[in-house]
């Protein structure tokens, strides 16, 4: 099992930054892609982005060219560092990991952090 902690998250106006860490603890050699999804009140959770073992990044077309996902190996940590935010991207925001045993993969989640942003 992977234990996934968050910080970061907070209150920020619009057009406002934002970093989101996200520290693993574990079984970190079963970790295949990390990233962080978000649930808007009101709506399901969705992608935000993710990177997966080989540093490939994925992000939803709504936070392309203004978030950047990035990792720290040495520290098992991920960050999202989140920049011009819109009220739009008010969100609790979920650190994520997939992970591996024997075929089977297992999606693991952190508690969630709360993102607000006022306009």
């Amino acid at each position: 099992q992977v234990q996934l902690e968050e910080s970061g998250g907070g209150l920020v106006q619009a057009g406002g930054s934002l970093r989101l860490s996200c520290t693993a603890s574990g079984s970190i050699f079963s970790i295949n892609s990390r990233g962080w999804y978000r649930r808007a009140p009101g709506k399901q959770r969705e992608l935000v982005a993710t990177i997966t073992k080989g540093g490939s990044t994925n992000y939803a077309d709504s936070v392309k060219g203004r978030f950047t996902l990035s990792r720290d190996n040495a520290k098992n940590t991920v960050y999202l560092q989140m920049n011009s935010l819109k009220p739009e991207d008010t969100a609790v925001y979920y650190c994520y990991a997939s992970t591996i045993s024997g075929d089977t993969w297992y999606p693991n989640w952190g508690q969630g952090t709360q993102v607000t942003v006022s306009s």
